[in-house]
């Protein structure tokens, strides 16, 4: 409100301070409705504000004819200081209100609505006796007041609402977003009872008062410890859990590390188990093989023994024995070895008789294997056709032959069935042999002994067995002979060996990696071994079995691997490792591994150390060989690869290799020192 002189403006909305139902504006207020209830029980001090309700409570009846002030639009105000507002804001002078139950008078206008005007004049006292008109503005809301709380007159139902700001309330600043909270829109309500402290007395017995002390209890004060005690003692206890849990987290450590020990010692105990079971199966197979030797291999075994217990025989004669003793000592030998030798032809003739026999077996069977190939779902699927049931034939007759001791019916009918198969060709094969079958059975219907007729059964098979082998005869045997059926092609792949003077095709020629032109047929070299070194390959193929295998599971492409021979791998483990490992000087053959050097390279006799198993393994794993092992032994190593260098350069397959590597290590030797510069 501005001062009285200079005028001020009072902006009240209709209805303001008060906003009444339209029943309220033509029924009586509150007080003349009678309700104590409803009236104030404090009488307002002079000079201040009061609400449209007060106002309507304090006015005259409105049954009474409007003052003529009223009637022209004005309201004399009490008496206000200059700084104090208005008490009543009277209509204008074109308009009166009345209610709906005012007496009529006659020349009366009765006005049923009341409309506030936007413009009314205020009389103010400024003095004793001095009045000043203020004229104020009243502004239209543009927005619905918020509803603040109010109160129902319970006789005539008339609801009145608290006073409220005229003013327009503060906006909020636009942001351009529309703002929602999730919060006031799912409001949960929830009414909850809490107890409160309330300060209550206690009743104690007086004179004239007797309270019962049944259920009393005595409460002594304990002993009273200050905050550094208390602390102290919340420290003790927490050293008491700590000793408790370190206590019991030692003891699962215990016996953690217990069952890890424990576990490790059965594996351990397990892996040597099995290296030991593994040791004695190879000692045992080749005890075997040596006992009842069957292959070329194993004759090469026995021969290789002969010639150690040779040399030990030969040595312990010429340290005890001298002169004349010496000399018969060693022709003793001599002939000693003579019979040895004689023993072990026999063995080796029997079992080229068995193994013959294996062959020719194993021929007539994949002459009848029927047709096989693997389908879309891994299924193999089998045909028979008619070379193969001709082949199965022809193998069922074979073996009948090759019976010993059955009946003479039994092996009449044989020979009958043979004679009408192999009459269906004619020719001068099998002529010959109808003709032996003719004898047989003569001879068997004279009672001839058995013994008498083997040679002739033997002539019989071998007959049929050159019958069997040809295509004409059989067609599913074209594929399987070794001597092609045009005699041209033998002139293309046949070498000459000079030793047996043979013509002999290229696989009887075994081709050693230093080798640069066909030498000498397998059976000569094996003649040879026998006669004078007495070698044996067997543990030296084990070996380089291993390292090809090992080698395939890197998947690199490595090559040279698949170069090496026998004999190369032999030099290389006898000459250049002295059969023994590098690192433990373990000498088994059984137990000793090939490896590479540096892992990241394939394997070349230039890059390999001969270990252990175990060692192999622990050396696979390392990923830094000049920090892992002394400068000494890393020298000792190159070493050794500077020898097998200066052997294999000498073949021919292992120079390009050779050369490769050498460019590789020098690129290498080139790019330490530049790393070094940059790192200084």
């Amino acid at each position: 409100m501005e001062d009285v002189s200079d005028g001020f403006e009072v902006a009240a909305s209709e209805g303001s301070g008060a906003e009444q139902s339209p029943a309220s504006s033509q029924g009586k207020s509150v007080g003349e409705a009678g309700d104590p209830a409803e009236k104030p029980l404090l009488p307002q001090p002079a000079g201040t504000a009061q609400s449209e309700e007060g106002w309507d409570q304090q006015c005259p009846s409105q049954n009474s004819v409007l003052p003529e002030n009223t009637a022209n639009g004005t309201d004399t105000a009490s008496m206000t200081e200059d700084n104090e507002t208005p008490r009543k804001i009277g209509p204008n002078s074109d308009e009166t209100v009345q209610s709906e139950n005012q007496q009529h008078f006659p020349g009366e206008v009765i006005q049923q609505d009341y409309h506030m005007p936007d413009v009314i004049t205020v009389k103010v006292q400024t003095g004793s006796n001095s009045f000043q008109e203020v004229v104020v503005k009243v502004e239209r809301p543009t927005y619905n007041k918020p509803f603040l709380g109010g109160f129902r007159n319970m006789s005539t139902g008339v609801e009145f609402h608290n006073a409220g700001s005229q003013t327009k309330p503060k906006k909020r600043p636009d942001k351009g977003i529309q703002l929602f909270c999730r919060e006031t829109q799912t409001v949960v309500e929830k009414n909850m009872q809490q107890q409160t402290r309330n300060t209550t007395s206690t009743q104690m017995t007086k004179i004239g008062l007797y309270v019962s002390n049944m259920s009393d209890k005595l409460i002594t004060p304990g002993k009273y410890f200050t905050a550094e005690e208390y602390h102290k003692r919340r420290l003790e206890a927490v050293i008491v859990l700590q000793k408790y849990f370190r206590r019991w987290h030692a003891i699962n450590l215990v016996q953690h590390l217990k069952e890890q020990k424990r576990l490790r010692l059965a594996w351990e105990a397990q892996e040597e188990l099995q290296k030991k079971r593994e040791k004695e199966e190879k000692l045992r197979r080749e005890y075997e093989k040596k006992l009842n030797p069957k292959t070329n291999e194993d004759f090469e075994l026995l021969y290789h023994d002969l010639e150690l217990w040779m040399q030990e025989e030969t040595e312990r004669i010429n340290r005890t024995l001298t002169g004349a003793k010496r000399k018969a000592a060693l022709c003793a030998l001599l002939e000693e070895e003579t019979e040895l030798i004689a023993c072990i032809g026999m063995h080796k003739l029997n079992a080229n008789l068995e193994n013959q026999k294996k062959a020719i077996l194993h021929f007539l069977d994949k002459c009848a294997q029927p047709r096989r190939w693997k389908a879309f779902d891994g299924r193999i699927t089998e045909m028979d056709t008619q070379n193969s049931l001709r082949g199965k034939e022809l193998l069922e007759i074979y073996r009948s032959i090759n019976t010993r001791g059955i009946p003479k019916d039994e092996r009449t009918s044989v020979l009958l069935t043979l004679k009408w198969t192999v009459k269906e060709h004619e020719c001068k094969l099998t002529q010959e042999i109808v003709a032996l079958i003719d004898r047989e059975i003569d001879l068997m219907s004279r009672d001839v002994k058995e013994c008498n007729l083997e040679g002739l059964r033997k002539r019989i098979c071998t007959l049929f067995l050159q019958y069997i082998k040809t295509p004409e005869f059989n067609p599913q045997v074209a594929g399987l002979i070794k001597v092609p059926q045009d005699p041209l092609k033998l002139y293309k792949n046949v070498y000459f060996c000079h030793s047996c003077e043979k013509y002999l095709a290229p696989t009887e020629f075994p081709l050693p990696a230093n080798s640069h032109t066909i030498g000498r047929c397998r059976s000569c070299y094996r003649l040879d071994n026998e006669a004078r070194q007495r070698e044996a390959y067997y543990k030296y193929r084990l070996i380089l079995e291993d390292l090809r295998k090992s080698e395939v599971d890197y998947q690199d492409d490595s090559k040279i691997v698949f170069l090496v021979q026998l004999p190369d791998m032999q030099y290389l483990i006898e000459k250049i490792w002295n059969c023994q490992s590098a690192l433990s000087a373990c000498s088994d053959l059984y137990n000793l591994v090939m490896v590479r050097w540096d892992k990241q390279h394939e394997w070349s006799p230039w890059n390999t150390i001969l270990l252990t198993k175990d060692e192999a393994d622990a050396h696979l794993k390392l990923c830094n060989l000049q920090k892992t092992y002394e400068a000494p032994f890393i020298y000792r190593i190159e070493q050794k690869h500077i020898r097998a260098k200066n052997y294999f350069a000498q073949i021919p397959a292992m120079s390009s290799f050779l050369h490769r590597s050498n460019n590789q290590s020098n690129a290498n030797s080139y790019k330490k020192p530049s790393s070094s510069k940059l790192k200084n």
